[in-house]
Order: C-alpha cells, then structure tokens, then sequence
C-alpha cells in the first residue's frame, strides 16, 4: 500500500524528488534518489528515497523497495571506495517513536569508523524475560505471511 499525501501536505522529500527544493544528488534512477542530509551523522551520510512518496516501511511493497534496495547497495559500494570507511550502518525508521522526522520512506547510509563521534547506539539490555523468548519467536513466525511484503 503506497501512502499519498493530502492536498494541502508538503513533503520535504517530494519536493527534493521534484526539484523545488534544493540537494546535494549523487544518484538517481527512475525509482529512486540518492543526496546528502542536511545535517550529516558523519562524512559520506547518505539518504536513499522512493521518488514516489511512500510514508513508511509498513505502507511500502516490493515494488517500492526493490529500486531503493539496488540503489542502497550501489551507494554503500561508491562510499566504500570515496571513503573506506571501517563500517556503514543502514538505518530506516518506521514511526515518530522510531524518531522518523520526515514521512516519506527513506534509508540512511552512514559509514562508520572506530571511535567515530556516534559511539555504539545499540543500548545494553537484558535480553528477552525469562521464558519469553519462544513464545515471541513464535508470535512473529505466526503473523509473517507471504503476503505481508506483497
């Protein structure tokens, strides 16, 4: 399901896609866009965008995400070669308490090296509750479907 804007709704990144605002491109298919944030995690930070405005993950299709993925796959080996970078994290976010800003699908490409400013921002935790582990592997298992990714 593809989510679409209301008449009266401005999307920063349509309007980046379109050309009526301005970016730094550095590439682009037919699906899909490839231009640095405004304000980069580190040196290379990339944003890769659906040229049609999908709100999130959860309203994208395999139609979508296909061309995103190719063009994610060809940017992270161009940032490899510009940069070598020790690492590169591929960060989506799917909802405010995801700390998605900008509700148009779009994946970060950050290269990372050690000691970078971003630290590790995976936080410690305890692990599933005692117990919980099957009952959730179980949970997921059950609802995914072959038609979720449709």
């Amino acid at each position: 399901m593809v989510g679409r804007l209301r008449k009266n709704d401005i999307c920063t990144f349509c309007a980046i896609v379109a050309g009526t605002e301005s970016a730094d491109r550095v590439y682009e298919t037919e699906e899909a866009l490839a231009f640095l944030p405004l304000a980069p995690a580190t040196i290379g930070h990339t944003l890769i965008v659906s040229k049609a405005h999908v709100r999130d993950l959860w309203h994208a299709d395999m139609r979508t995400l296909t061309p995103i993925m190719e063009a994610v796959l060809k940017v992270a080996d161009a940032l490899k070669k510009a940069f070598n970078p020790d690492g590169l994290n591929l960060i989506n976010s799917a909802g405010a308490a995801a700390t998605q800003t900008v509700f148009h699908i779009h994946f970060h490409l950050v290269p990372r090296w050690s000691g970078d400013r971003i630290g590790d921002f995976w936080t410690s935790n305890e692990g599933f509750p005692s117990g919980e582990r099957a009952r959730i592997a179980e949970e997921i298992k059950r609802n995914v479907s072959a038609d979720s990714s449709q």
